[in-house]
């Protein structure tokens, strides 16, 4: 049985933007390489989760090497854009500029495979919310699969 999505995603519209990439890098300090968010599809702070996404590019760093002619995404720059896409809603849910980072992962399940070319929608859920600890519901989804899941615990390290 596949896992039930964490937000109603019919409340989302996927033709606009909320938050473009630029808009989130004002709050989440990740650039170049590790910078793993698109956008912002829907920040519902009533309902306290937020939808982004990640368009995975043919020319990115891991392609080269991360299965040669065969590329996947590699399941922890899931694990990365997760959670970066949970830090943000911590940022405007609290209207707090600190950097939050990973204090841990639990329940993680990889599901399927993304490759180059597919565009990845992240659900962040919050379970917790505090300034000290936050717990979130994660996953990802392409062509409407759940293709990776997994509780974040941000922490403030700043």
């Amino acid at each position: 049985m596949p896992p039930k999505i964490l937000y109603n995603l019919e409340n989302v519209d996927f033709n606009k933007v909320e938050y473009t990439q630029e808009q989130v890098q004002k709050f989440n300090p990740q650039r170049f390489e590790f910078a793993q968010l698109d956008g912002i599809y829907k920040l519902d702070i009533e309902e306290k989760a937020v939808v982004g996404f990640r368009n995975i590019q043919e020319d990115e760093f891991w392609v080269r090497g991360h299965i040669p002619g065969n590329p996947i995404f590699p399941g922890v720059l899931m694990l990365e854009a997760a959670a970066q896409l949970s830090s943000f809603f911590i940022t405007q849910y609290f209207d707090d500029e600190r950097f939050i980072g990973f204090g841990g992962l639990d329940n993680v399940r990889f599901r399927g495979t993304v490759r180059p070319g597919d565009h990845m929608i992240l659900i962040a859920s919050a379970k917790r919310l505090s300034k000290r600890v936050s717990l979130f519901g994660s996953q990802g989804i392409v062509n409407d699969k759940v293709v990776f899941e997994a509780d974040i615990t941000g922490v403030y390290l700043s």
